[in-house]
């Protein structure tokens, strides 16, 4: 299969058991999520919301509850029924669709989340993916996106190499053993500032150990 083909499959195996990444006993790796939570939840104050893709909807939860309106997108089906099953505090529509076909008008989101896909997404194909969030933020509009840091994956790399593009090719496994190989790309934050700076104007890029985070508004 494809690394695209990999990873649907991957995370749709994986669903069920994929927010045990945020409940790991690391008490610092917690803190800088819980923080990045308080964040989040301060930037989508009182504005309607796109997350995707949305996963299991750990953070579509952390901002319904002080968005206007949200909405959850992903491609993957067993993502949504996850997400779905969530107690959130106010309704949020929930979308099966791909991030580059969003089946949504231009300019319909004040904010626009993305947790954890960055460093899945290809390499030679950001700027279509930036181009396709570009067409239904706001003109004043803010890109939110948060993603791994190397330590965040704890002591094992597992890494199998890299494809033509630079991107990063690694050794994933299930709860049960099964093994995918997937894109996992990660990044300084020098490059972050340099795949960012031709697409946006960078309000916060935040660098943990663990993590990192950025807000972006389109230029």
């Amino acid at each position: 299969m494809t690394s695209d083909d990999n990873i649907r499959d991957y995370y749709r195996q994986r669903a069920a058991e994929y927010e045990q990444i945020y409940y790991r006993d690391i008490p610092k790796r917690r803190q800088e999520i819980a923080d990045e939570e308080t964040r989040l939840k301060e930037l989508t104050k009182g504005k309607t919301v796109l997350d995707t893709p949305c996963g299991t909807g750990y953070w579509t939860y952390a901002a319904s509850q002080t968005a206007k309106a949200v909405v959850a997108s992903d491609l993957l089906p067993e993502m949504i029924t996850e997400a779905a099953a969530k107690p959130y505090p106010q309704p949020v529509q929930f979308v099966l669709s791909d991030l580059h076909h969003l089946p949504f008008a231009d300019g319909s989101f004040d904010i626009i989340t993305l947790g954890f896909w960055l460093s899945h997404h290809r390499r030679q194909d950001f700027e279509n993916l930036f181009r396709s969030l570009g067409r239904i933020i706001k003109a004043d509009g803010l890109v939110w996106m948060i993603d791994n840091n190397p330590p965040a994956e704890g002591p094992g790399n597992h890494s199998e190499g890299t494809d033509k593009f630079g991107n990063n090719l690694k050794k994933r496994f299930l709860n049960d053993g099964r093994e995918y190989v997937i894109i996992k790309n990660y990044f300084s934050e020098n490059e972050l500032r340099k795949i960012f700076s031709s697409f946006f104007t960078i309000q916060r890029l935040t660098f943990g150990n663990y993590y990192w985070s950025a807000v972006l508004a389109m230029k």
